[in-house]
């Protein structure tokens, strides 16, 4: 193969993969504060953590494993377990979800506003603190 046509090829694949990039919504993160065991319940901690939504996130289906209690500070947050309806916090509002509930939405509606929450969760230690789910 010529090295023009080598070249191009490569070029033609780095910018169908920065394309994908830049159409995939960006996903929160978090920011842990506290992870301690609690001995009244064997093999459960508790984790206190900030999550940050920059404008636009859009995080796919998940789960948690476990209690999970949400405080938003900042922004607007819109949030939906399968089966539930579609709820849209602002700041001062809180919500909960349970071990067995499938988080089908949670979005940063705004173009331009993060959103930023407390949360604290009640799960199995060493479980991971997100679980995809296919949609």
């Amino acid at each position: 193969m010529p090295k023009v046509l080598a070249y191009t090829v490569v070029a033609l694949v780095a910018l169908a993969a920065l394309h994908a990039a830049a159409q995939t919504a960006p996903r929160s993160s978090r920011h842990i504060f506290l992870e301690k065991d609690l001995p009244d319940f064997p093999g459960r901690e508790a984790v206190v953590y900030q999550v940050t939504y920059p404008p636009g996130t859009s995080n796919p289906p998940h789960r948690h494993d476990g209690h999970v209690f949400l405080h938003l500070l900042e922004g607007e947050l819109e949030v939906q377990v399968k089966g539930g309806d579609l709820v849209t916090l602002a700041p001062g509002q809180s919500y909960y979800e349970s071990p067995t509930d499938i988080h089908v939405v949670s979005r940063n509606p705004s173009a331009t506003t993060p959103a930023r929450a407390m949360v604290f969760m009640i799960h199995l230690k060493g479980a991971p603190m997100t679980r995809p789910v296919p949609e």
